[in-house]
């Protein structure tokens, strides 16, 4: 018995990798057909690539010297390592301060997009199959929130709890999961009339195995999109605060805050704007053309 158990989980197991392993096959076949898309895709990886080895860049990035304040980019630099990309008014290299910042933006993006989608597509679910009081009462705070402008909200919520990584990654969730409820309300409006939910809530199933294994897999495909769409607008989102000084604290390097340090220098050292903002301008772009890609590949009516 034993046995047979064991080998039942391990063709299970193989099954299941196989099914996951055609459907990205599938999906990087269909993607490659783009030029746009597979940019996209490469820009990306190679990001989180860089990104993660960032730690061992040979320069520090908090480490000052005066001497070489706002030294234009090189590929020689007889003292040591070059700056590539140049350095900033405190002499501190700017590529790796870019790559660490850049680090910090996808780990802020990545944990408000989390927590924003867990509370959205739940509260989501909740409104479009009860309805009622339920619904009414999701949908009158979600048009509250979206009658207050993001910066005017984020601001406002800074001042009363305070600066530091988390209270912006709590910010950014909190005003962002307004997307992902009403995307999912929408889906399950339409679904909950269907004949399977029917059936399941005629053989006694419980409104929580019906939204856990009936609804949620079929808004699965609208919640990825929402998340590739909504991880480029969170990143902005940060940068945004931190330019206005109201983001994560100056201690630790931002992209926002790299920009909102270089602007008095916008004609005297070009390198300190124009390489956070490529890098800013190549991850939104890249992330909102795989969103509008992944929309169109789970449309039934569009053929990728």
């Amino acid at each position: 018995m034993t046995g047979k158990a064991k080998v039942s989980l391990w063709e299970r197991a193989r099954r299941t990798w196989g099914v996951v392993a055609t459907a990205i096959g599938r999906y990087f076949g269909r993607a490659f057909k783009y030029r746009t898309v597979t940019a996209s895709h490469v820009a990306i990886l190679f990001i989180v690539v860089a990104v993660a080895l960032a730690s061992f860049y040979p320069l520090d990035p908090f480490d000052q010297d005066l001497m070489g304040s706002l030294s234009a980019p090189g590929i020689r630099n007889p003292e040591g390592f070059p700056n590539l990309m140049g350095t900033d008014p405190l002499g501190r290299d700017l590529a790796v301060r870019v790559l660490l910042a850049t680090r910090i933006s996808l780990i802020v993006g990545g944990l408000s997009v989390a927590i924003a989608c867990v509370v959205g597509t739940t509260l989501g679910l909740l409104a479009g199959y009860l309805g009622g009081i339920v619904d009414a009462v999701i949908m009158r705070v979600v048009d509250a929130l979206l009658a207050l402008p993001f910066v005017v909200l984020g601001i406002a919520i800074v001042a009363a709890i305070g600066r530091s990584f988390f209270n912006i990654i709590f910010v950014l969730g909190f005003t962002g999961w307004i997307t992902f409820a009403k995307l999912v309300r929408g889906q399950v409006l339409g679904l909950k009339e269907e004949a399977f939910i029917e059936s399941a809530r005629a053989i006694g199933s419980s409104v929580t195995r019906i939204l856990a294994r009936h609804l949620l897999p079929q808004v699965g495909g609208i919640v990825l999109v929402t998340i590739t769409l909504t991880l480029g607008q969170m990143i902005i989102s940060e940068a945004t605060l931190s330019f206005l000084g109201v983001g994560i604290p100056p201690s630790i390097p931002t992209l926002g805050g790299i920009l909102n340090d270089s602007q008095t220098y916008l004609f005297s050292a070009w390198w300190i704007v124009v390489f956070p903002g490529v890098v800013l301008m190549v991850i939104v772009l890249s992330f909102n053309m795989i969103g509008r890609f992944l929309r169109d590949y789970f449309d039934p009516q569009i053929d990728v």
